[in-house]
């Protein structure tokens, strides 16, 4: 259901890169296949210690293997020190983009080249550990995670610490630890842009059950439907108890086994955006 540009799709199609390098200088592996991405990245330096040979080996969606291919091709011929200025958004930017709610793809590809430069210095091969407390219990994401994404992105909202990062993606329990994460590292930022934010957030104003009801409708037909439906997808709504809207996906999306992901990360955040922040979606039973 997402829209790729024509290099990703390139990228996922024809990969360049993939395999093993036996005698690796360097090896790094992030993820979990129980999270459901994982990456190895391994790289062999020439004699001028730059990177000759680098392979890749994946098991995630079309964005992970794209952006593991887009990262080998970034850093074949640099040094470790040039390899090391490579961000995130320099993968995204060399594949022309990447939909929002797959930015963790490329971030991921970075963190796996940070382990394996890392190795590389340290002598050791092992699988780099997370580290510090876990905040997404769902998909294994640890504090320090978050808030680099949060700095080294400008990330403001949860739905987007979500798509750099996974957390909050799965039962939600962490988005309020989110929510004030987010607080904390944007506290302080200039009146100007805070300013500006405000300028840029939509008014809530107290409405009617049947306001509410309308907007949801509303909402649901212009912003939420029409994005389903460029892949196959729909949406049907339930019913509104109080702040819980409950609705049911159809189409592809019924069928793609990613449709929480899809309600915390499109349908939620846009009838909040347009309704209540106070709102919850869920899936009927």
């Amino acid at each position: 259901m997402w829209d790729y540009t024509d290099k990703v799709m390139d990228h996922f199609r024809n990969p360049k890169n993939v395999g093993y390098i036996k005698d690796a200088d360097g090896v790094g592996e992030v993820g979990s296949l129980a999270c459901g991405d994982a990456l190895r990245l391994m790289f062999k330096l020439d004699d001028q210690k730059r990177i000759a040979e680098v392979k890749f080996q994946t098991f995630g969606c079309g964005s992970a293997i794209a952006s593991s291919s887009a990262l080998t091709e970034l850093i074949r011929g640099k040094t470790l020190e040039e390899a090391e200025k490579i961000t995130n958004q320099d993968i995204v930017d060399y594949l022309g983009g990447l939909p929002e709610q797959k930015m963790h793809c490329s971030v991921m590809g970075r963190e796996a080249l940070e382990a394996a430069i890392e190795n590389y210095r340290n002598g050791t091969t092992v699988k780099k550990e997370l580290e510090g407390r876990v905040v997404c219990i769902c998909f294994g994401v640890t504090e320090p995670k978050i808030r680099a994404a949060i700095a080294e992105n400008g990330l403001t909202t949860v739905a987007e610490v979500t798509n750099y990062t996974k957390a909050g993606g799965g039962c939600g329990g962490c988005i309020p630890e989110l929510e004030g994460i987010l607080a904390e590292m944007n506290r302080g930022k200039t009146n100007g842009r805070k300013e500006a934010k405000a300028a840029a957030k939509p008014v809530v104003r107290e409405m009617t059950n049947l306001q509410r009801i309308r907007l949801v409708e509303e909402t649901i037909e212009k912003d939420i439907r029409p994005e389903l439906q460029k892949h196959g997808g729909d949406l049907e709504l339930v019913d509104i108890v109080g702040n819980k809207v409950t609705v049911i996906l159809k189409g592809s999306c019924s069928a793609c086994g990613m449709t929480r992901f899809t309600l915390q990360t499109l349908v939620e955040p846009r009838l909040r955006q347009h309704v209540a922040k106070e709102l919850v979606v869920v899936e009927a039973l």
